[in-house]
């Protein structure tokens, strides 16, 4: 599959709870953000709640690779069975920006950089979804590998659009309706398409119905700060 690697989507973030002294911590998250080359989607103007940043993905040459948007509610990460219930209630969005890139060499000229595709968007959609979740009643010894095998379902859900496992949504992006894959699950939604400019679009939530949603590009993204 064309697609993120699974090392890049889950632990090369450019943003971490801690900052250098005397730098804020929204201030050096949305700095992430700004050195990226392509646009950014969030969810549209008739989307009336809050709006957060979460996390973007670099290379090893500091080169922005993909990112999150967040809408509603921040999820609480990893529920427990005393939380799940309160997770339930949850309402949010996450919207995954990936730039559209075919197979291409590295800036150093050393290597070939993987190329992105739209199942890179719902590989990272998908596995963002699972860190939000964990089943009810799971101890600690087994939750390894039970999102081990979740990740390596996701990973190959992401591989087979075309699959039984996804239908069609048409949302708007900038106005314009635009097909996306969707699926859901006992713990969401997830969706992945093509928006213009280049860009490849992921969508993972809960609580809100992705049916009602509509995407656009972030003309200022220090307002989800």
């Amino acid at each position: 599959m064309e697609t993120t690697s699974r090392v890049a989507a889950q632990g090369s973030t450019e943003d971490t709870p801690s900052t250098p002294e005397g730098v804020p911590a929204a201030r050096r998250a949305v700095d992430g953000y700004l050195r990226a080359p392509f646009a950014w989607y969030g969810l549209d103007e008739a989307f009336s709640g809050p709006r957060w940043l979460m996390q973007v993905a670099t290379a090893a040459d500091g080169t922005v690779q993909h990112g999150s948007t967040g809408h509603g509610d921040e999820p609480s990460i990893r529920p427990d069975a005393a939380d799940r219930s309160a997770a339930d209630r949850e309402r949010f969005a996450v919207v995954v920006s990936v730039p559209a890139n075919p197979t291409r060499r590295s800036g150093d000229g050393t290597g070939v950089l993987e190329a992105t595709s739209v199942s890179s968007a719902a590989w990272l959609a998908g596995s963002g979804l699972l860190s939000f979740t964990w089943p009810a009643q799971m101890d600690h010894v087994l939750r390894g590998e039970w999102l081990d095998q979740q990740t390596e379902a996701a990973w190959e859900l992401a591989d087979d659009l075309a699959g039984p496992d996804w239908t069609t949504l048409s949302l708007p992006v900038d106005g314009v309706a635009t097909p996306f894959h969707y699926r859901e699950s006992e713990f969401g939604w997830v969706l992945a398409g093509t928006a213009g400019g280049g860009v490849h679009l992921g969508a993972y939530g809960r609580g809100l119905s992705a049916y009602g949603l509509g995407f656009a590009v972030v003309r200022d993204i220090t307002s989800y700060a």
